[in-house]
């Protein structure tokens, strides 16, 4: 075979008719290692379907590096490396084990790093078995103190799945923390030890953890300096492997065909000698039909017989090769004797990577008979010969291997298995490894099995494998364990299927309770960890009076006072709690008198804090009591306990215009949730919520990068989950603000964001948006049904705070362009005296803005006038921009241009800051009207306070008068303020805590004088 290049083939040992194979894998090499010219950059994926699809040689997938759009293309520049993915597909038997082979050889002989693992039948229970073989040579030869230092964050989270580090107690991370976490260290190593090429044979034997992950990764091998290369049987492909069979990426995989005729003659010949006649090969390949392994077995069983390749001979092939599989195979393997045969066995129930030791131990065997039994099943060709006596013993070939497991009688095959459960925890090597075994085994109460299978559960599940974890503690159920444990087994397996199956896992808690159960703190643990899955499954109802029995239940006054706090979270959260008042009164009696000694106590604090915020109470009241629940500390990622309270108190921060606070507990939590592993739900939260806070800070654009990520999150989630409820929310909600109400349309289109919504209102109220996003596409009859509905709901449980709960306001909108502009006015504003009622300088203004859209004549611009110096005075720029334009809108319509011009022109550009690009355009519409053109725009300078912004801060926290201070006008003076609580994210009363944090932006050092920005 001849490359068209010109440079010689160089094909492997045994390697015929696999040429297109080794193209492919040859142009890969040369794309990754920058040798060959690149071709075009593939289509961008959401382009790919519209395109013909590619030729049958066309099945790399490599991505050109990314770059800058400005960066022109240097014709004197060698090639770039570029990365990709390679896949075969075959049945068993057809050189895929070879052809990976020499792709490693052809790689290390460029200089790449190869990395190589082997997918294994006996090890596919093994959580993240593969990915140890990837990437545990790269970092195992560092010390502890190197590793720490080399993976950084990562250590805690990766360590125990990579079998770095032990697991040790605490929170697990969740499976998308620990893909990341790989993520993280695979590309590293493609940076570092680039060209970096990955080898997976037998993947379709990969654990499903690994396998899961490295599908997830290859579409990001195309952006790096690594070759991914997979091989695998295509009928026995788990799901988790989709990847890698072109459907999605439409690059099919490369087919290995038999060898033809002709081929199998040349191996033959190579094989047995050149005197092998045409008849002898002829016969041979029928016997065969051209399967490569077979081929090199049967040759070596001619050779080693002595039988002479000619027509004469021919006649004793087919008994030959009916000796190399299934039944001959076990025949020949039992002519070798008992001994061996036992160790053959041995290594058959051990998979992979056999330690001699380990299989003696397992047989019975010596070490002398080991050596002894491993040589003779070498000479049969059972075993592989590494070259090295001592090293790990191989089959030849998975098919062998396989062959000879289910060749072990049942009852001697579940005994080894039991026997080699043993052997491997005498080994040292832990209860994960000597779980799988355990799983072969028949129940028979033995609680050494339990303890085993409980410990290998929670090493797994502290590795972050809990489908794992969840087999190991369901055949631990099925042993059984004692009456006495069986609860705790119960409540352990909840925990493996918290994330996946909450249906589940309510079943597991609920059959946990009827147990008996001697431990109080188990039960309670049990209790608590159910009313957390049923809240979550959207049954607060359940999950309450779960709550309420159980409090009943217990003698324990601390248990009790924690089974009330968390009942009246999950109350707090619903939208048809029937006692809203009396659960307050309740609430605030119990909160004033506890001092917050312990985390139980800060949450019923913070409760009471939220629920102060939700009934509209003095916005200071709720901050007293969120900063009392703060005093002793929130952690977000208390397993035991839910993020529910901390997240509650920083939106409480948010709503009583301090979002620049807000943030820093988001950031806080975050940090939190990042250190565990938690890269899920949890994670998806904080990024739309942060998302959230720059909405309402009118951040819009950055509003949108958190709420995408949030979104991006949430997707890997699930479906109709929790968190791509808010994200979806929160998106929306950031689009209609940017005036792309099309776009907002398609989100909730996409992930199907309508009703039935889940009973919790939370934030943001997924109702309320739904609602919001009618009216902003002229469905005003269903918005104005579906709010008054809302408002029916919770107008008698007392949830009236406009600040956070704006359905009044929308509803009042609805009504007016329903003709109903009475009502309207009424309900718009009941909405103020209840954001007065508050005190939150955003909500009133923002509801003054919304009376103003309802009222007519005068009123109209004196309500617009008072919104506006009212959200001067807080940290909400797109509430301002919107507020600023319609006065000026209103100004124009009375002829007073010259006021008109001076609000619009403020509007244009704080709306410009904003990234309201709708308002922008409305805004220049109305200066249009007017006869004015816009001017040049200025754009605020991010958070930095200027010299006189400090000033006008400094002044105003001392108490005197920023206008005196100054020497300017009281306009002026006020501006120069407006830009400060929006810069800082406060209002007026946490200006002080804005200006003395070390968190907060420092302004650069400057003279005040005529170029400031807000003059």
């Amino acid at each position: 075979m001849a490359r068209q290049d010109g440079r010689p083939a160089r094909l492997g040992f045994g390697l015929f008719e696999r040429e297109a194979a080794l193209d492919a894998a040859e142009e890969a090499l040369d794309l990754l290692t920058g040798l060959a010219p690149e071709p075009p950059s593939p289509p961008k994926r959401a382009e790919r379907a519209e395109r013909v699809p590619a030729p049958r040689d066309a099945r790399v997938v490599p991505l050109r590096a990314a770059r800058s759009a400005s960066e022109a293309p240097r014709a004197a520049e060698p090639p770039a490396a570029r990365g990709g993915v390679l896949v075969y597909a075959a049945p068993a038997g057809l050189g895929k084990t070879t052809l990976l082979a020499e792709i490693r050889r052809r790689a290390g002989a460029r200089g790449c790093t190869v990395l190589s693992a082997r997918g294994g039948d006996q090890e596919q229970r093994v959580a993240f078995h593969v990915a140890r073989q990837l990437l545990q040579p790269q970092l195992a030869h560092s010390s502890d103190a190197e590793l720490r230092e080399r993976l950084g964050s990562w250590y805690d989270i990766v360590g125990p799945a990579l079998g770095l580090r032990a697991a040790t107690a605490g929170s697990s991370p969740d499976p998308q923390g620990l893909r990341d976490g790989l993520d993280w260290i695979l590309t590293h190593l493609a940076v570092r030890r680039a060209p970096l090429v990955v080898v997976l044979d037998d993947a379709h034997w990969a654990d499903p953890e690994s396998l899961g992950w490295l599908a997830s990764f290859a579409p990001r091998a195309e952006d790096l300096p690594m070759l991914l290369v997979v091989a695998y049987r295509p009928d026995e492909l788990p799901d988790e492997g989709a990847e890698f069979t072109g459907h999605r990426s439409g690059q099919r995989p490369h087919g290995l065909a038999p060898l033809t005729a002709d081929a199998v003659a040349q191996l033959v010949r190579d094989r047995i000698g050149a005197h092998a006649d045409d008849t002898f090969c002829r016969d041979f390949w029928t016997v065969t039909s051209g399967n490569p392994f077979e081929t090199v077995e049967l040759a070596a069983k001619v050779r080693d017989r002595g039988l002479d390749p000619t027509a004469d001979g021919a006649h004793e092939l087919r008994d030959l090769a009916a000796a190399l599989k299934g039944s001959g195979l076990i025949s020949r393997l039992e002519r070798l004797g008992s001994t061996t045969v036992r160790l053959a066995w041995a290594c058959a129930v051990l998979g992979t990577e056999i330690s001699p030791a380990l299989a003696g131990a397992l047989a019975g065997l010596g070490d002398e008979a080991v050596a002894d039994c491993a040589e003779r099943l070498r000479e049969a060709r059972v075993l592989a010969d590494t070259g090295d006596p001592a090293g790990p013993l191989e089959f030849v070939h998975p098919l062998i291997a396989s062959a000879v497991y289910r060749a072990i009688p049942d009852g001697i095959r579940v005994a080894f298995h039991g026997q080699a459960a043993a052997c491997v925890i005498d080994a040292g090597l832990g209860p994960a490894a000597a779980a799988r075994h355990l799983l072969e085994t028949h129940p028979d109460g033995d609680p050494a099995v339990v303890a085993q299978l409980r410990a290998a559960a929670r090493e797994n599940l502290r590795a972050g494998a809990p489908d794992a974890a969840r087999r190991h503690l369901a055949r631990a159920l099925r042993e059984p364990p004692t009456a006495d444990e069986r609860a705790a087994v119960l409540f352990e397996l909840s925990s493996a299927s918290l994330l996946t199956e909450p249906a589940t896992t309510v079943n597991h808690l609920r059959a946990a309770l009827e147990e008996p159960i001697s431990d109080q703190a188990l039960r309670h643990g049990i209790v608590y960890r159910l009313s957390q899955v049923l809240a979550h499954s959207d049954r607060l109802v359940e999950a309450s009076e779960l709550l309420e029995h159980e409090s009943r239940l217990t003698t324990d006054s601390r248990s009790r006072l924690r089974m009330q706090a968390e009942r009246f979270m999950w109350d707090a959260l619903r939208s048809d709690e029937p006692e809203s008042p009396a659960r307050s009164r309740r609430l605030s009696t119990l909160a004033d008198r506890l001092t917050g000694r312990d985390l139980t106590e800060r949450y019923i604090i913070g409760l009471r804090a939220w629920d102060a915020t939700l009934r509209a109470e003095p916005a200071p009241v709720a901050l007293r009591h969120a900063e009392r629940a703060l005093e002793g500390g929130l952690s977000w990622a208390d397993e035991s306990r839910g993020f529910e309270v901390p997240v509650l108190v920083a939106l409480i921060h948010l709503y009583a215009d301090r979002p620049g606070r807000a943030e820093e507990l988001f950031a806080a939590g975050t940090a939190e949730f990042e250190k565990q592993g938690w890269r899920g739900a949890h994670l998806s939260f904080a990024y739309t919520l942060l998302g959230y806070i720059r909405f309402r800070r009118g951040r819009l654009m950055e509003a949108e990068d958190f709420a995408r990520a949030g979104l991006r999150l949430a997707e890997r989630v699930g479906p109709r989950t929790p968190a791509l409820w808010y994200a979806t929310g929160v998106m929306i909600e950031v689009l209609l603000a940017r005036g792309r109400t099309e776009e907002a349309e398609r989100v909730a289109r996409d992930h199907d964001f309508g009703e039935p919504f889940p009973a919790a209102v939370t934030i943001p109220d997924c109702e309320t948006v739904h609602a919001e996003l009618l009216l902003a596409t002229g469905r005003t009859e269903e918005a104005a049904a579906a709010l008054a509905d809302i408002g029916r709901r919770l107008e008698p449980r007392g949830k009236r705070n406009p600040s956070c709960s704006p359905w009044q306001l929308h509803l009042a909108l609805a009504e007016a362009a329903t003709a109903s502009p009475a009502r309207a006015l009424a309900t718009a504003q009941a909405a103020v005296a209840r954001a007065r009622q508050y005190g939150a300088p955003s909500a009133i203004g923002q509801a003054l803005r919304v009376t103003a859209e309802v009222s007519e004549g005068a009123d109209r611009i004196k309500l617009l006038e008072e919104s506006v110096d009212w959200l001067d005075q807080s940290p909400a720029a797109y509430e301002l921009a919107r507020s600023l334009v319609a006065l000026g809108a209103a100004l124009r319509r009375t002829e007073r241009h010259a006021e008109a011009a001076e609000h619009l022109y403020r509007g244009l550009e704080t709306a410009q800051d904003c990234g309201a690009d709708g308002l922008v355009e409305e805004a220049r519409a109305e200066l249009a009207a007017a006869g004015l053109r816009p001017r040049a725009l200025h754009t605020a300078d991010g958070n930095s306070l200027t010299a006189r912004e400090r000033a006008a801060a400094g002044a105003t926290v001392r108490g005197l008068d920023p206008a005196a201070v100054l020497g300017v006008d009281p306009t002026a003076a006020a501006r120069l303020l407006s830009a400060v609580y929006r810069k800082l994210g406060t209002d007026r009363s946490g200006l002080a805590h804005a200006l003395g944090d070390p968190g907060a932006p420092d302004g650069p050092e400057e003279t005040p004088g005529a170029d400031d920005p807000v003059d």
